[in-house]
Formats: C-alpha cells, structure tokens, sequence
C-alpha cells in the first residue's frame, strides 16, 4: 500500500458499530490508545472490518485544531 498521507497509524480493530449509512470504527493504536473514525457502512464491509483484524488510521488534514474551557 502506497499512499501520499504521512500520518498513518497501524492498529487493531477494538470495534465496529455499523449503522444505515455510516459505520463507527474504533482502532486500538497502542496500548490504552483509541482512535475512531466514521466510514460509510458500505467501505466497512468493502474491508472487512471486524473485531481483532489489523487495519491502518490514516490521518490527512491540513489543520489539528486543540481547545480547552
């Protein structure tokens, strides 16, 4: 797999949450460390997301935004 995305993170899939449309994603990343991520329901059954099955968090944006109260 080659892409042009520089932050990708390598993971196990703790979750999947499918709905009508979309699919709710949650990849263990590292020990305690989550993330998620809402994908069409249609690409979450494409990949084959299942609970265990190793899958990849591409992360591609052009700003992280960081706020507090």
């Amino acid at each position: 797999m080659e892409i042009s995305a520089r932050n990708t993170f390598k993971g196990t899939v703790k979750k999947v949450v499918p709905g009508s449309v979309n699919s709710e994603v949650t990849l263990e990343v590292a020990p305690g460390v989550e993330m998620t991520a809402i994908i069409t329901k249609s690409s979450a059954e494409r990949l084959g997301l299942a609970e265990g099955k190793e899958a990849y968090a591409v992360v591609k944006a052009t700003d992280v935004m960081v706020a507090t109260d």
